[in-house]
């Protein structure tokens, strides 16, 4: 088994059913957060045991999480750390992950809570913060220098294309995230670094300071592809502080200070949204001259939709031609069809043009901020973030032709008369 399929994560009973052309708005209900003891709140019981961290910690929920702070703690997915060699295992048809994402660490964790995801505040309840899986892997931490220091001496072998620094919802993060980028900027020269924002706690002179420092690229997770939606999963639905209209002025504000090329923003698909919902989404990105990422919703263990169906693939195979054919091939959503329910019926290009993007099958690896090999195939490839090994949603590889007849059977499904098999 690879270990970035945790073991404790069953999947769902209903993976396999692929009946549904989408996950309607009515299905995709979280949970509404429950009482935290007032002891687990704002990482009390951590706080209280004050444990001193020795070294790298492995997330173990039958020892006493120690007490660590960023910026001289950092944590990092799973693929990250067996890539820079802090932890042993194994990755299912990969040896590496091309981007070191690191994600910013407190006892009282993040303050937000997001209906969707491992690490929302409600989790105080049963879990301290640093003990919490997000997008499907644990996240060990370790001393920061010690990661510089393994990077600035080659550690990585080359591997790393990318590091990003993932805030969260904290009143350090903002002066944490300069602290964590001015230290990697003055001493690793050869990997660029995004940023993946917090918007909430974030001024345009925030985002002007990180582009200053060094920067390369600045990316907002709006995750949610409507206002309605985003309000169920990340706002007042779920007592959770972050706002539609607040994300979108960060994302402007990044547009301009970044440019073109240096910006954008992750949107999840499968969480009640139309696909006219989502491409909608990457044309207004793409207008403004950044890119979208794409996550295929799965739900994370110990969320709030944690009792949901994840993204039908026929939908998720759907969104991303389309994402991929405004992104890198100057198409257009004008171009498509769409019927009553805002169903992608129709892409809008030729059959052979058609043909030639789902052979190449770069449109269904996993999206992100680019790495050395080309502008269209990410650093950020995020090893089983978004799916298990037995039914892929991101590739995190190059796809073989296996592959791409698995892809075309899900994505014919999903069309009128089918489309795509042959």
């Amino acid at each position: 088994m690879s270990c970035l399929e945790m073991p404790r994560q069953p999947v769902p009973n209903f993976l396999d059913k692929q009946e549904r052309d989408f996950n309607a708005p009515e299905t995709m209900q979280p949970r509404a957060p429950g009482e935290i003891p007032a002891e687990a709140k704002n990482g009390g019981r951590v706080k209280a045991q004050d444990v001193a961290p020795e070294g790298v910690y492995l997330p173990n929920y039958n020892f006493l999480t120690p007490n660590m702070r960023s910026p001289e703690y950092v944590q990092m997915s799973t693929a990250a750390a067996i890539t820079l060699g802090v932890m042993k295992g194994l990755m299912h048809r990969t040896s590496c992950t091309r981007c070191l994402n690191l994600l910013l660490t407190y006892p009282e964790g993040c303050r937000a809570n997001c209906a969707y995801c491992g690490l929302a505040r409600h989790r105080e309840a049963e879990r301290n913060y640093a003990d919490r899986n997000f997008i499907r892997v644990d996240w060990p931490a370790v001393p920061y220098d010690q990661v510089i220091d393994i990077v600035a001496a080659g550690g990585d072998g080359g591997r790393f294309h990318r590091m990003c620094i993932s805030m969260i919802t904290h009143p350090r993060s903002d002066d944490d995230t300069r602290v964590v980028l001015k230290k990697w900027v003055e001493r690793v020269k050869h990997v660029p670094v995004s940023i993946l924002s917090n918007p909430t706690t974030m001024t345009r002179l925030d985002v002007q300071e990180l582009y200053d420092i060094g920067a390369e690229i600045f990316t907002v997770a709006l995750d949610a592809c409507n206002r309605e939606v985003f309000d169920r999963t990340r706002g007042r639905g779920v007592q959770s502080p972050h706002s539609w209209d607040k994300y979108w002025e960060i994302i402007h504000a990044a547009a301009e200070i970044f440019g073109p090329e240096r910006f954008g923003a992750h949107l999840i698909v499968g969480m009640g949204e139309s696909d006219h919902d989502v491409i909608s989404q990457v044309q207004r990105i793409r207008d403004l001259g950044g890119h979208s990422h794409m996550f295929a919703f799965f739900p994370e263990k110990g969320s709030l939709m944690d009792h949901l169906p994840p993204v039908p693939r026929p939908q998720w195979r759907r969104v991303q031609v389309a994402r991929y054919l405004i992104d890198y091939r100057g198409h257009h959503i004008d171009r498509m069809r769409f019927d009553e329910t805002g169903q992608l019926v129709d892409f809008g290009v030729a059959k052979d043009d058609l043909d030639e993007v789902i052979d190449a099958g770069t449109a269904f690896r996993t999206s992100g901020c680019p790495g050395k090999e080309a502008t269209d195939i990410s650093a950020c490839d995020r090893p089983y973030g978004d799916s298990p090994v037995r039914d892929i949603a991101s590739y995190p590889f190059k796809l073989n032709r296996q592959d791409i007849r698995k892809v075309r059977r899900q994505l014919d499904k999903g069309m009128p008369g089918g489309c795509c098999e042959g």
